[in-house]
């Protein structure tokens, strides 16, 4: 079943009409067929409306959709072969950060991604795609591999920030990501990161910082979610829809201030709806 964000009610209610009519036995005189491509149309036209004039506010919604393609997803279409590996070799495996070997496009690679989880169970396991130390210094451990076998790196972004508690704080997590961005910068092989939902803070630069950043069309990317900058500005996290627009977090701003090299299309309406196109 398809998931509606607010904003797309009208569209929801189109399709919701298309599927009733779709559904019933065609009674004498009412050409159904006829009736659906009218509403088809018309939920076209809507759908296309609403997506040519999202807010910044809207996109964040759409970079966070549940049903939106995960790091995995990509991995697993995009790299053939591939061959995860886990571990920090310090203290443990860390499953929001997903890594190995494989092929892309008959090129060996090391292919490194942020994974939500698609599932309730896999959203638990992956942490909801909040990295803990252990998850930055694998991160680290495996470009520096990459860098000593020649092997080009390619990463997939979406996290709303690493981990904050308590416990991650204990084993160092500012420096675990710092280190990861050093290793991103410092890697003797091309490094392509390409934020595929939300970019959020140090914990998505610890995996971006490359020699080309890609962003799809509805991603987002910022040093700070729009709810924590409202917290912080306005005490109110209602405010979200204003600190999205004041943090110029799109990939369309992104690109005009030069601080990504490439916006990729999504298929209309969003990444969620094709994921298989999108991917």
């Amino acid at each position: 079943m398809r998931v509606f964000l607010d904003f797309e009610k009208p569209i929801a209610e189109l399709e919701a009409k298309i599927v009733e009519l779709r559904q019933m036995s065609e009674p004498g005189g009412i050409n159904i067929a006829e009736e659906v491509a009218k509403l088809e149309e018309k939920a076209d036209r809507q759908l296309r409306l609403t997506y040519s004039k999202l807010s910044p506010w809207q996109k964040t919604q759409v970079a966070r959709h549940t049903d939106r393609p995960k790091a995995k997803q990509y991995v697993e279409t995009l790299i053939t072969g591939f061959t995860p590996l886990a571990g920090d070799r310090a203290f443990a495996e860390d499953e929001a950060i997903i890594g190995g070997l494989g092929r892309f496009r008959g090129r060996a690679v090391m292919a490194l991604g942020i994974e939500k989880g698609q599932d309730t169970e896999s959203r638990i396991r992956h942490n909801f795609g909040s990295a803990r130390p252990e998850g930055y210094r694998k991160a680290r451990r495996l470009m520096e591999l990459a860098g000593r076998f020649d092997l080009p790196i390619l990463t997939f972004v979406d996290t709303s920030g690493a981990f904050p508690g308590i416990e991650a704080e204990e084993r160092g997590q500012a420096e675990a990501i710092a280190r990861s961005i050093e290793a991103c910068l410092e890697a003797p092989v091309p490094l392509v990161a390409t934020v595929i939902g939300e970019g959020g803070s140090g914990g998505a630069i610890a995996l971006a910082a490359g020699d080309a950043v890609l962003m799809l069309e509805h991603a987002v990317y910022s040093v700070i979610s729009p709810e924590g900058c409202a917290s912080i500005l306005w005490r109110d996290a209602a405010q979200a829809p204003a600190a999205a627009e004041a943090l110029r977090l799109t990939a369309q701003d992104l690109r005009q201030f030069g601080l990504i090299d490439r916006i990729i299309s999504e298929p209309l309406g969003g990444a969620h709806r094709d994921p298989a196109a999108t991917i």
